[in-house]
């Protein structure tokens, strides 16, 4: 069964987590850095599944079984899917909220620079209308051959930036292959390069 919803997206920035480790967009952890692939946030979203349920009073509806969702490039996958639909009172806008469950559920989109960035967990949060995606359990991302993994990593949509965090005592796990190494390294140089420029012009 389809089903096919318009959103408005904005572009408020990320807010940071409460505790853990902060991993400050894809050029730092695990991307060459690229625009933001702005065409999808501006596409309709279409949900396909085998099975669908509706809590009208409460303003939920299920998707269930083989549950695909799609925003341009944008793809979820998941065992289980459910829209949570409010309203602002103030405002009188909508909007709506998919919980996505999956042993992985799994996360994909196209970067302007064509490659693929996949976030898989047990469960994925998306908020289309301030452009965040939230992943926990067994959280991982992938893209350009490397990977980072945490208890729950946030992904901004539009700015293509991530934050990862732990619980207890594990540590946030980051995989980096060669080629982002090295741009690493030459980020670091310049960024050093830059704040010594500017405290001698202080």
């Amino acid at each position: 069964m389809n089903k096919t919803i318009g959103s408005s997206p904005r572009f408020p920035s990320i807010k940071s987590l409460a505790a853990g480790i902060v991993i400050m967009g894809l050029a730092l952890s695990i991307a060459t850095p690229s625009l933001a692939a702005k065409k999808d946030l501006s596409q309709e979203i279409t949900i396909k599944s085998k099975r669908q349920s509706a809590d009208l009073k409460n303003k939920i509806a299920s998707y269930l079984d083989e549950v695909s969702i799609y925003q341009g490039s944008i793809a979820i996958t998941a065992d289980i899917v459910q829209v949570f639909s409010k309203t602002n009172k103030k405002t009188g806008e909508s909007f709506d909220t998919y919980l996505a469950k999956g042993k992985p559920a799994l996360f994909q989109q196209q970067l302007e620079d064509g490659s693929l960035i996949s976030l898989q967990a047990n469960e994925i949060k998306y908020q289309p209308e301030v452009n965040i995606i939230t992943i926990s359990g067994n959280a991982q991302v992938k893209q350009a051959g490397s990977k980072v993994t945490g208890n729950t990593i946030t992904y901004n949509t539009l700015s293509e930036q991530l934050e990862a965090q732990s619980t207890n005592d594990e540590a946030v796990t980051t995989v980096l292959q060669p080629a982002q190494i090295k741009a690493q390294q030459e980020k670091n140089k310049t960024d050093t390069k830059n704040n010594i420029d500017n405290d001698n012009n202080d």
